[in-house]
């Protein structure tokens, strides 16, 4: 879409009320249901945080202590609830500070509005205090983005923002407001934007293609189906199930639609990857049709592209069409929306039976915790694996809380041992990759989903990135449980450096402060668990105490996350061990 450019037409005034442009701001905000703003205030953001001052009632600011962490904090609520998270931050530094957040939720594919302060409009482009383009800083990472100079554009602009962001394939869309446009006043009225010329985020269905795509999967022997994050996104999840039910498919999952089905359906076949399970990589390069639905066949996925599936048929379900035949050449493409794809395939699939296809990754899974699962949760070390505390967590939530992770080592054995058993439960940083992301990231999807306790399992490293948003979760009292654990290093860095590097562990080994201290510091009660007799008990009151609590658990210093895929080595070619 054009960034540059946006024409406010002109229409006729009715009950148009006399208002500045702040207010404005925040008034669109109603009228879109936000009820929750992650920011943090400056001076070219000030006029709308004083007028924040009176709406305290109807919208929850949550103040935090860093704007990186207002923008992972508004992806976690927006992730458990599908509704668009907002964050707001000042200019320069402020604004900047935003575009990790930004990133990762344009990669992920999460809806998101920032609104960013600006200096005034006679100073732009003078390198005025705290004046930094970020339209143009943010343009590569933003579905949309537009700079606002006069107050009269803002209802349209923030309109026109929130339809961009959550339709089609959801983003990020960043508005930038200068500061004289925040004082001016204007003849105020809102209108939602439900369509934009030249914007057509949900395809029209081909049916020619549902019904080429329906016979491949009633004919096939060996289908598997590849379940992504858009199957979440357009809440397709029982229309998922039906197909997976009555065709008899094994189903996997990639990491971000972890949750889309729950973990012990008995189609289930588990999940896919460089850190995945060993039957649905392997299976890929063995399948006759392969159906993706939601999903972008990044390079974690597919391994080497030149040896991915080639012997089987590849069904490509994707709302974006800029994904399909990206990086896997499909058969048939339907570009469209996954819950109508879904629904229109339903009706054209047979009944049919794979047992002896399932069988084949159920003997795939007894030879992975032969070499694997059985070493990891019943370890005979006195060091605690940290598959066993996941798995005990798993226990104890019955699979239902929504588990927020970082990134590295603990997110790939939290994803393989939490056994989802709701939806929209899996909360972390996927295409980006972004340490730090798990701690704000948490408290958002806490706020979003007050109801379902949350969890963020974070490493050692990664905590101390984002760690001063103890000091949100203590002012604001949100009920997060913080699992640490902590191996005094890197822990993914360290293990490539252990297969690939020759053990030079190049600046990865942690030196810790005393975590228990600093959050006491904080006012969160904690502990921190060293012995594996400890283990069960310090989880109970972990996960029951009313309130935030974080846990710190010392666990094995030098352990290694299997399966594994190699870079650039064939799904086939996943490795049980070292």
């Amino acid at each position: 879409m054009n960034t540059s450019t946006l024409e406010v037409e002109a229409r006729p005034k009715t009950n148009a009320q006399r208002i500045s442009g702040s207010e404005a701001v925040l008034r669109c905000l109603l009228e879109e249901g936000v009820d929750t703003i992650f920011g943090y205030p400056g001076g070219a953001i000030m006029p709308i945080y004083d007028e924040l001052y009176k709406y305290v009632e109807q919208l929850n600011h949550i103040l935090v202590r860093h704007e990186q962490g207002a923008s992972h904090a508004a992806q976690g609520y927006a992730r458990v609830n599908g509704k668009t998270g907002v964050c707001f931050a000042t200019s320069g530094p402020g604004a900047t500070n935003l575009i990790t957040g930004i990133a990762d939720a344009q990669i992920d594919s999460t809806p998101m509005v920032a609104i960013t302060g600006q200096v005034a409009s006679h100073l732009l482009g003078t390198d005025a205090f705290q004046e930094t383009d970020v339209v143009g800083i943010s343009m590569p990472v933003t579905k949309w983005n537009y700079q606002v100079t006069k107050a009269e554009e803002i209802p349209y602009a923030i309109a026109r923002a929130f339809y961009i962001a959550n339709s089609g394939r959801p983003g990020p869309v960043l508005i930038d407001i200068t500061k004289d446009a925040q004082f001016e006043e204007f003849d105020f009225e809102y209108e939602k934007c439900t369509k934009i010329r030249s914007y057509h985020p949900y395809p029209v269905i081909e049916m020619s293609k549902i019904d080429e795509a329906a016979a491949l999967i009633n004919q096939a022997k060996k289908p598997l189906l590849l379940a992504g994050h858009g199957v979440l996104i357009s809440q397709a999840q029982s229309e998922l199930l039906a197909l997976v039910e009555k065709a008899d498919i094994p189903v996997a999952s990639t990491l971000l639609g972890l949750s889309a089905v729950p973990n012990k359906h008995p189609q289930y076949v588990g999940m896919l990857g460089m850190h995945g399970n060993y039957g649905p990589n392997v299976k890929t390069n063995e399948c006759d049709l392969l159906i993706a639905i939601g999903m972008r066949f990044d390079d974690r996925v597919t391994g080497d592209l030149k040896t991915y599936a080639k012997q089987a048929k590849v069904i490509h379900v994707e709302i974006d069409p800029a994904e399909v035949d990206k990086n896997v050449k499909t058969d048939v493409a339907i570009v469209c929306d996954a819950k109508a794809a879904l629904i229109a395939l339903n009706k054209k699939i047979k009944d049919n039976s794979h047992s002896e296809w399932l069988e084949e990754f159920k003997a795939c899974d007894v030879v992975e915790y032969e070499k694997v699962g059985e070493a990891d949760l019943f370890s005979q070390s006195e060091d605690i694996k940290m598959a066993e505390v996941i798995r005990a967590i798993s226990d104890k939530s019955k699979g239902e809380a929504v588990l927020v992770t970082d990134v590295g080592q603990h997110q790939m054995v939290a994803s393989r041992y939490y056994d989802f058993a709701d939806t929209r439960c899996n909360v972390t940083s996927g295409g980006l990759g972004t340490m730090g992301f798990a701690l704000p990231a948490a408290m958002g999807a806490k706020i979003g989903r007050p109801d379902k306790q949350v969890i963020a399992v974070i490493g050692d490293g990664g905590f101390q990135m984002t760690i001063q948003e103890l000091g949100t979760i203590f002012q604001s009292n949100i009920g997060v449980k913080v699992l640490i654990l902590n191996n005094n290093f890197l822990g993914m860095v360290r293990q490539w450096q252990e297969l690939f590097f020759d053990s030079r562990y190049s600046f990865t080994e942690l030196t810790n402060p005393d975590f228990q201290m600093i959050t006491k510091g904080y006012g969160i009660p904690c502990n921190k668990v060293t012995d594996r007799k400890e283990l069960g008990v310090a989880l109970d009151v972990f996960l029951e105490h009313d309130g935030p609590y974080l846990l710190e658990v010392c666990v094995e210093k030098e352990g290694n996350v299997f399966p594994m895929i190699p870079t650039g080595a064939s799904v086939s070619e996943i490795k049980l061990e070292a």
